[in-house]
């Protein structure tokens, strides 16, 4: 037996297909394998393990390399070349998850086209090659540069993660590409009330407060009631709830001061009826009781997207193509004029 912290080197042994190992033995047909195997000692206990490797040479170094880490007490590194893609991609997840730097809906979004392309890849393997014909493969399939840039980001936010952990030995510089010149649409008041009038009377109350004071979509659906004081007409924003982590108060136009009080009623109402605790400002009003499928919304759930509703909107409305987005360009462009003018 070999002493505790030495180690060996050998090549298994495999029965060709259709032959038991017993069988093969008996009859000296056993194949063996190119890939050299590594046997070592650590705190007692037998480890075998690939070097991955076909050269004896480099098979001693790697083993070598594995009995000084037992010697002096080093963790053993797992083998960069055989770590995957979904190993890092559950790492950044996790990582989005514990910091809240990033939104999980969005990232998701990005990391599924990524996953299409790189699923079951080594994460070693992964270069500017490969993410050249990703490109080429988004670009075939209509995704603006743009799209495709933010995509790449998140990549590299993945290969930088790896690095740090110790999962990566080098980080692959990655070009970006040309972007269209950022859009600069705003909604004038008619056609913004042309658009409104064409959804339901929830949906309006939610594009009102984001056309009218800016703020980003998931703070306007994130509301919870305890966050609207009708009484005094505000509405409040917890810290950390916002993009720069700070809180923040807001004073109700009387137009919102209805709207927010006819939503808090229908809130109230399905409350009544579902005999629970709604906190959300914006639930779900209509479908199902309980989820029948995967991805359809549960009654009483937050809404976290609405985009169907507004598509068709804008398009009874005669204004196809008009953005959500559109909205926070349109408040600070009405901002800057009511503090040029003076007011108050």
């Amino acid at each position: 037996m070999a002493p505790k912290g030495a180690g060996s080197l050998y090549r298994p042994t495999y029965p060709p297909p259709g032959k038991r190992y017993a069988q093969a033995k008996a009859d000296g047909t056993l194949c063996v394998s190119p890939t050299w195997w590594m046997a070592y000692y650590r705190d007692g206990v037998k480890h075998r393990e690939s070097t991955g490797t076909e050269k004896e040479t480099e098979a001693w170094r790697i083993l070598n390399e594995r009995r000084g880490r037992v010697a002096t007490g080093q963790p053993i590194l797992p083998r960069l070349d055989r770590i995957p893609y979904e190993a890092a991609r559950a790492d950044l997840m996790a990582h989005y998850e514990t910091t809240g730097c990033r939104n999980l809906v969005e990232a998701g979004s990005r990391l599924k086209h990524l996953d299409a392309y790189f699923r079951g890849a080594r994460l070693a393997a992964i270069g500017p090659t490969d993410v050249t014909r990703y490109v080429q493969t988004r670009q075939a399939e209509g995704a603006a540069n743009g799209t495709i840039n933010r995509e790449i980001s998140v990549l590299s936010k993945l290969l930088k993660l790896a690095y740090r952990h110790s999962k990566l030995a080098r980080l692959p510089m990655f070009d970006r590409l040309d972007e269209a010149p950022p859009r600069a649409g705003f909604f004038e008041r008619p056609q913004f009330e042309a658009v409104r009038r064409r959804l339901p009377e929830d949906y309006q109350a939610i594009v009102t407060l984001y056309h009218t004071y800016g703020w980003r979509l998931d703070e306007v659906l994130g509301l919870e009631r305890r966050q609207v004081d009708l009484a005094v007409g505000t509405v409040t924003l917890d810290p950390g709830s916002t993009k720069n982590d700070e809180g923040r108060t807001i004073y109700l136009t009387p137009e919102l001061t209805a709207l927010l009080g006819a939503q808090v009623e229908r809130v109230k109402a399905l409350e009544r009826r579902l005999g629970k605790i709604i906190p959300a400002l914006f639930p779900h009003l209509r479908g199902p009781s309980a989820t029948k499928r995967p991805g359809q919304p549960t009654l009483g759930e937050p809404i976290k997207d609405f985009r169907r509703k507004w598509a068709r909107a804008c398009r009874l409305a005669g204004a196809p193509g008009k953005l959500v987005h559109d909205f926070r360009r349109t408040a600070v462009r009405n901002m800057v004029r009511v503090s040029l003018s003076g007011w108050p």
